[in-house]
């Protein structure tokens, strides 16, 4: 969950707010029910078979080959695509405080960083993405609790107060279309939380851990991404934030307007350690979804090789080739590459959980005919897959209806290639 918490909230939801308002504290509620029931779908399956490359394996076993290739292969396109749009947002925070460093440069030295650090040994990557979500969690919730003093201790003459939640245009300032149609858009911020499943082959004590991790996920979610911008709503009127699209974060920008410098410039520190801490953790999945899918035979077999320490050195080089696009990205159209990612990666990330969901549903069918019990079982399930495959395809609607109709058409396009790939990957092996 720490390596999930990044720029789809500290930076994404600049726009939201000027679309949403307050209502946006509801927006990530919803979103972040349903990723929390597809977390519970997938835990259930990871606790009864902790393997390298998760779903994917999952896929393949239950639904089918093409499933097992097309899941594998979206969920390292996801990754990729969510690495280049933190690697991206890392230079909008090095920007605040040096404007004149050019994006591809921050965008150069942080890729060289991360991806030393992913070529050390796992315990190496375990041991810096402690201290980068570690720092991250102990500021949002120091933020949540200064943000609380400035609230209890406001004069009659400030602009904190809790009713900034539902004066200035209400709650729903823009009525209920302008947090729905952001619904799409949020859905970005919890991109990464199936990141458990990755860690399920190298966890310790799976059937502990796993369902640990994943039990927490709601309470996390509560506290990073509702309380949060519940009190930076509550500081300064939503309508008088100065945020300019998707280059200021709200959390730096609340507290720089209320003349809180000291704080402004830590909390874009630390944001700057959470966009760190999302790469890190995306290429480490990347490369590990990389591994799984040659072991399974998805994959050319030079990704299953790794070093004497169990890195999987090939697909980290492999997936750190392909990430190096968005230093090119940030050099030739840095104005345009964030908001451009993103939007891809909500696409991959739509059709991602809409795997997860279906092919539960498939190891279900699966366990009842064996006429097992599984020791973590999914909630309201199948109600709560029916559920999560109706919001994605209303998630797809917004989508289509909002001017992202390139993202959606890209779906179709994307599985088509795949199995064209898978075909004739297939075809070769036959010869």
């Amino acid at each position: 969950m720490g390596g999930a918490v990044g720029t789809g909230l500290f930076l994404g939801s600049a726009q939201a707010i000027q679309s949403a308002g307050p209502s946006i504290i509801l927006g990530y509620a919803i979103v972040g029910l349903i990723a929390f029931l597809i977390m519970r779908q997938m835990g259930e399956m990871i606790v009864e078979e902790p393997v390298a490359g998760s779903f994917s394996y999952f896929s393949q076993k239950y639904w089918g080959s093409f499933a097992g290739f097309l899941s594998g292969w979206n969920y390292w396109v996801v990754y990729i695509l969510v690495a280049m749009t933190e690697l991206t947002a890392i230079a909008k925070y090095i920007h605040y405080w040096w404007p004149h460093i050019p994006a591809w440069i921050s965008t150069l030295f942080f890729f060289i960083v991360v991806t030393c650090l992913n070529l050390g040994n796992v315990k190496f990557y375990g041991e810096s993405e402690f201290w980068l979500a570690i720092i991250k969690v102990v500021a949002v919730i120091s933020m949540i609790l200064f943000g609380l003093y400035l609230l209890l201790t406001a004069g009659a003459d400030s602009t904190a107060s809790f009713t900034n939640l539902w004066q200035h245009g209400g709650f729903f300032p823009h009525g209920f279309s302008g947090l729905f149609y952001m619904l799409a858009f949020l859905m970005f911020a919890f991109g990464g939380i199936e990141l458990i499943g990755m860690t399920a082959a190298e966890a310790e004590n799976p059937e502990k851990s796993i369902p640990q991790a994943v039990n927490q996920v709601i309470f996390r979610i509560l506290v990073f991404y509702v309380a949060s911008l519940a009190i930076i709503m509550s500081l300064i009127p939503w309508n008088q934030l100065d945020l300019g699209g998707l280059d200021k974060s709200p959390f730096v920008m609340i507290f720089s307007q209320l003349g809180i410098d000291w704080a402004a410039h830590l909390l874009n520190f630390i944001i700057l350690t959470a966009a760190l801490s999302v790469y890190n953790s995306g290429m480490y999945a990347n490369s590990r979804m990389l591994f799984g899918l040659a072991v399974q035979g998805n994959a050319p077999k030079i990704f299953a090789k790794v070093t004497q320490q169990g890195v999987p050195m090939p697909a980290v080089i492999f997936s750190s080739v392909l990430i190096f696009g968005c230093v090119l990205l940030n050099y030739f159209v840095p104005e345009q590459a964030l908001s451009h990612l993103m939007y891809m990666a909500v696409a991959a990330l739509v059709l991602n959980w809409a795997i997860i969901s279906f092919t539960h549903l498939k190891f279900k069918r699966a366990i009842r005919l064996e006429g097992k019990t599984v020791k973590f079982p999914a909630l309201f399930s199948p109600f709560s897959n029916y559920l999560v495959l109706a919001f994605i395809v209303m998630i797809l609607y917004i989508m289509w209806t909002q001017g992202f109709k390139e993202s959606v058409i890209l779906i179709p396009v994307w599985i088509m290639f795949m199995f064209g790939l898978f075909k004739v990957l297939k075809w070769n092996k036959s010869l």
